[in-house]
């Protein structure tokens, strides 16, 4: 079951990031980017096992420089975790499922 997953842009980023109550989980990613397309269903379907405790959003790099820039993207695909408005950690790379659901069940202790 695929979960929602919301594409964020900059004008939203601390409506959806900074002032989110929670955990919070975000993909930096750019459509040229193979190992995003790589990660991109296991984001999804983490945001579907996930439901209802991690708010899962994807920025487009390419169309918002501005936040990566703000957030030090210096490689994408770039997950990036934020509790309660504050980055807690982040994960560079096309990691393995197991990893990144090891990352959410520790951040969602």
């Amino acid at each position: 079951m695929a979960g929602d997953v919301k594409n964020v842009t900059s004008a939203e980023w601390d409506n959806e990031v900074l002032n989110a109550k929670g955990l919070v989980m975000v993909d930096f990613w750019a459509t040229w980017c193979g190992p995003c397309r790589m990660v991109a269903p296991v984001v999804e379907k983490l945001a579907g096992e996930y439901d209802g405790r991690v708010k899962v959003l994807k920025l487009n790099t390419d169309e918002n420089p501005d936040i990566a820039s703000k957030q030090g993207i210096m490689g994408i695909p770039t997950l990036m975790f934020f509790k309660d408005g504050n980055k807690v950690d982040q994960v560079v790379g096309a990691v393995p499922e197991g990893s990144l659901r090891s990352k959410l069940d520790a951040l969602l202790g």
